[in-house]
């Protein structure tokens, strides 16, 4: 049987290169397209994609769209993934359909974190530290550019994992204005001996306007466990602390994501709980 489709294959390869007779036409292929990237320049001789993803109904009418600011965006970081989950949490209705900004992250220990670390930290990663650069980077070029560019309504939150939920962790303490809604996924509160945690009564008590704050941690150990549980403590009913030690850090970010966009942008919509989660903390809750 094999024998005789390979002669089959042989004849109709040979009836293909005949005169006069044309191969059968294979249909063109369209290009997928998710989004658009912009380049933006973080400092000199160094750009960044700025990754956009429009929901569904964007260019069909002229509403306008609440915007989700992801860190780690990338396209070989977390984008994909990201704008993935908005776009099914919307389809069920389990979240409002969002603007997804990926912003890329190159050298994430200094983009990410805002102190050197410990000593021995700071000697394995000697460029740990400057998050405040890149924090004005998304004050002063990437939000104005999606405002300018896009049919925003005014309304934003800010999702990441990890050193990323470490820095938004530090962006809803020094800069809370930055953003309206916050989700910090497993977020490395362990850095510097727990150093943000321990200073977030000093942070919280200038009494700045700040909105909720998601947050998480799984299995990673007693410090980052710590640092989360200090924080929420603090922040009182402003944080929404779900602790997911059956999770571990390679798997807290895509189990929980549905989740964090169903906490930043809810709907009016009662969810099943068959759906398979539920937002602790929300109104639905």
């Amino acid at each position: 049987m094999i024998k005789r489709a390979g002669s089959m294959l042989l004849a109709l390869s040979c009836l293909a290169l005949m005169p006069g007779v044309a191969a059968a036409a294979t249909p063109a292929a369209s290009p997928i397209t998710i989004g658009e990237t912009h380049l933006v320049t973080f400092a000199d001789g160094d750009q960044r994609q700025v990754n956009v993803y429009l929901p569904e109904g964007y260019a069909k009418g002229n509403a306008r769209y609440p915007v989700l600011y992801l860190l780690d965006g990338g396209l070989s970081q977390d984008f994909l993934h990201v704008a993935g989950s908005s776009a099914l949490n919307a389809m069920w209705g389990r979240s409002q359909p969002v603007i997804v900004v990926g912003i890329e992250s190159k050298d994430r220990r200094a983009e990410l974190i805002g102190t050197p670390g410990n000593a021995a930290q700071h000697k394995q990663y000697p460029t740990a530290g400057q998050s405040a650069q890149f924090r004005a980077f998304l004050r002063d070029r990437v939000k104005p550019l999606i405002e300018a560019d896009y049919r925003t309504n005014g309304d934003d939150g800010v999702i990441g994992e990890s050193l990323a939920g470490l820095f938004i962790v530090e962006t809803w303490l020094r800069e809370p204005g930055l953003f309206h809604r916050y989700a910090a996924i497993d977020a490395s509160l362990w850095w510097d001996d727990e150093a943000l945690s321990k200073a977030a009564a000093g942070l919280l008590a200038a009494k700045q306007p700040r909105g909720p704050l998601f947050l998480t941690y799984s299995n990673e150990g007693p410090e980052t466990a710590d640092g989360a549980d200090r924080v929420a403590s603090l922040g009182g009913s402003l944080v929404c602390l779900s602790p997911r030690t059956d999770l571990t850090h390679a798997t807290a970010y895509h189990v929980l994501s549905p989740q964090a966009l169903q906490f930043l942008f809810p709907t009016d919509n009662k969810p099943d709980p068959e759906w398979g989660f539920e937002v602790t903390c929300s109104k639905k809750s």
